[in-house]
């Protein structure tokens, strides 16, 4: 596996494997939980949201990265993450790795090489946010395995 940074020619097929990672979230475990109203309310437009994020995810005059893993050329993985020196601090804003590919260290990979290049901005802390459902379970293993300390946050929805 190889480690290599954005390229514009990678955003159509790194958008759908957002879509393909996510997807199963946001229709089956998100809306399984909260409902269809909450689900088209706070997420209905989801795939387009990511549309949207992808077209500043990777820029590097103002601190945001994204570093694509490859098997034998063919895109297996990503991770984007931000960070802000005068704060000495960056933020994982996403990762996904093609299920093939997932429990082969593709995550860990990325995860590392994205600390490293933390590490030699002088950034001292890094940062992620995922959830506490089923389906998060596989990330939040990764991230405990990493070393990195979960602080629980709850968000309450209701149908009104």
């Amino acid at each position: 596996m190889d480690l290599r940074p954005f390229r514009t020619a990678d955003l159509d097929r790194l958008l759908e494997l957002t879509i393909a990672t996510f997807g199963p979230f946001y229709e089956e475990s998100f809306r399984g939980i909260v409902g269809d109203t909450v689900m088209e309310n706070q997420h209905g437009n989801w795939r387009e949201n990511y549309r949207n994020t992808w077209q500043s995810l990777n820029d590097p005059d103002n601190g945001k990265y994204v570093v694509v893993a490859e098997d034998h050329g063919e895109i297996v993985g990503f991770i984007a993450w931000s960070m802000s020196q005068p704060k000495h601090n960056g933020a994982i804003e996403m990762l996904a790795v093609e299920p093939a590919h997932r429990r082969h260290h593709v995550a860990s990979s990325l995860c590392a090489h994205v600390f490293d290049d933390l590490r030699r901005h002088g950034i001292e802390v890094v940062s992620l946010g995922t959830g506490g459902d089923e389906f998060h379970a596989p990330a939040r293993a990764l991230y405990d395995s990493l070393g990195m300390t979960p602080l629980a946050v709850v968000v309450y929805y209701k149908t009104l």
